[in-house]
């Protein structure tokens, strides 16, 4: 299993140093964003026909549910975020970077930026690595099955959530208003909660053929999302351009879904 946990860190390094050196060309570090998600597509399919081709393919849906699944978010993340993103210049935080170190910042984003990234890849798709090289003998076990329905449950979340939020945002007058509709009235972030269940229900998967140990994989990306890039970074900088934010977070979850308060 070792080899292919050092395939998945080679594709991922690789991954990272070609989009580091386009990052340099085009003077935009967003684009990391945008191969966030087929990254982690990449490594699905890389460790998948890499273990096809080595071994006799037994349990197929044991093998093909989780790269499948991992595919469809992947492409669907980084088709939204292409969508969102591409033609509106670097996002504020690599802005900030590069502002703080000047002409360092192509140098020190190697580090900061892409290979921090490739290092968090790397550790959050250990289920997916971990299950596509040693999958349940037993294929799709209750285990397995509830874990793909959490992922159903947070791939609707995650992709609704999105759509909702892009339709509010597309009208001009709800220009600095706060969406507080749909999904958004049940929690301020459907979007990172979407993308929570959906790595727990990868974990799942994992934990059927016996990886209980990849638990590091869903619990970085939940620290990821409940604190150091997702609602929390966005919770820090969004009450100055939303002035009704401060009412929003009184009657609404911050994270899993609930009831309004009020």
């Amino acid at each position: 299993m070792a080899d292919v946990f050092l395939t998945a860190a080679m594709v991922i390094a690789l991954l990272m140093l070609v989009t580091w050196l386009v990052s340099g060309i085009v003077r935009n570090a967003s684009i990391v964003d945008l191969v966030w998600g087929l990254g982690f597509v990449l490594v699905a399919w890389t460790v998948f026909l890499r273990h096809s081709l080595e071994t006799e393919i037994s349990s197929a849906e044991s093998l093909l549910v989780p790269v499948l699944l991992t595919t469809i978010w992947g492409l669907r993340l980084s088709g939204y975020l292409a969508w969102r993103n591409i033609g509106r210049g670097e996002d504020f935080r690599y802005r900030a970077m590069r502002e703080k170190h000047g002409r360092r910042f192509f140098r020190v984003s190697l580090g900061t930026v892409f290979g921090l990234q490739g290092v968090l890849m790397w550790i959050v798709s250990l289920p997916i690595q971990a299950t596509v090289a040693r999958p349940s003998v037993d294929g799709l076990g209750w285990i397995a099955i509830v874990g793909v329905a959490i992922w159903v449950i947070g791939f609707v979340f995650e992709t609704t959530g999105d759509v909702q939020l892009a339709r509010f945002k597309s009208k001009p007058s709800n220009k600095k208003k706060v969406m507080d509709r749909g999904l958004w009235r049940y929690t301020r972030h459907p979007n990172y909660f979407g993308d929570f269940c959906v790595w727990w229900g990868l974990y799942l998967i994992a934990l059927e053929a016996g990886h209980w140990w990849t638990i590091v994989g869903p619990a970085a990306m939940t620290a990821l999302l409940m604190k150091y890039s997702g609602a929390g970074l966005l919770e820090e900088t969004i009450l100055e351009r939303r002035p009704g934010y401060k009412d929003y977070i009184k009657k609404t979850n911050t994270f899993f879904p609930g009831p309004t308060k009020g």
